[in-house]
């Protein structure tokens, strides 16, 4: 006779407890991404006029600038993501599995502190870094493998740096998570049945990696794609980033209705290209994030 009145008690404890979920993801996600889509659907036909138009979204693909942009955007982030995976996976693969006791929160702290602080004073960080005045230039010149202060900012080079240290975490934390439950005997009877470092790290480590270092790169991906101080601060004026041709959209040519479609294609893009790399990878987006 008590049961039917626990489901009611459960059901509402359940419905507070998911509320302030449930108002962040319609507030500030879905109310948001519906008013930028009607606002990317109207073309001004005089003050203050509006009609119904798909004439920004055809902009984008008859606009060369705007597919070169977003391509060498997509590209340039798939590649701060391979980067970051090479980088991050023997790190996560000690601090997991190498590790012990203090040492290994130790080393998850020091990844975790870099991350303690704004992006923004990060970026500037590496600003002070690879400028012509900055500690790496002169200290190239002072042992003497150079003979002038090098510009090291405003190129592609100084953008993969900014992306791949601003995006570790994020590669870490997952990789750690999966590689942490992987049963230490299974790497030993890899090497007992005579297998060597690369067949272990094939057949054993990887295939059980595989949902982090798939969730990881969906992550990085997904944040390199929509950085946007990186880029600007980084690589300057020249970037050709996508995001700083929407933010000139909106805040230099106020033009919400182009810069709309801009945010909206961009969503689009990215969500079909991490679908695409789930079927290659051969990965569902259920365990990727379970």
């Amino acid at each position: 006779m008590e049961l039917p009145m626990a489901r009611p008690e459960r059901s509402l404890g359940l419905f507070l407890l998911m509320t302030p979920l449930l108002l962040w993801l319609v507030l500030l996600i879905l109310i948001p991404h519906l008013d930028m889509l009607l606002i990317s659907l109207q073309e001004r036909v005089a003050a203050r006029q509006y009609q119904l138009s798909m004439s920004h979204y055809l902009e984008f693909f008859t606009e060369p600038l705007y597919i070169n942009t977003f391509i060498r955007t997509a590209l340039m982030s798939l590649l701060a993501t391979g980067i970051t995976l090479l980088i991050a996976f023997p790190v996560a693969y000690y601090i997991a599995k190498m590790a012990r006791g203090r040492s290994q929160h130790l080393l998850f702290l020091l990844c975790l502190i870099p991350f303690w602080v704004s992006e923004l004073v990060r970026t500037y960080g590496w600003m002070i870094l690879l400028r012509e005045s900055g500690i790496i230039s002169q200290g190239l010149l002072w042992i003497g493998i150079t003979s002038q202060p090098l510009e090291m900012l405003y190129n592609d080079v100084a953008i993969m740096i900014g992306l791949v240290y601003g995006s570790m975490l994020f590669m870490v934390v997952p990789l750690v998570t999966t590689l942490g439950s992987l049963d230490d005997s299974l790497v030993e009877a890899g090497y007992d049945l005579g297998g060597n470092h690369w067949n272990v790290l094939r057949e054993v480590i990887i295939p059980h990696a595989a949902p982090g270092i798939t969730s990881g790169c969906i992550v990085v991906f997904m944040l390199s794609l929509g950085n946007y101080l990186t880029p600007v601060l980084l690589g300057g004026k020249s970037s050709l980033w996508f995001t700083e041709q929407i933010y000139t959209q909106f805040i230099t040519r106020f033009n919400w209705e182009q810069g709309a479609a801009l945010g909206i294609l961009l969503l689009l893009l990215s969500s079909l290209i991490v679908w695409a790399g789930l079927l290659l990878s051969g990965q569902s987006f259920r365990k990727v994030m379970s």
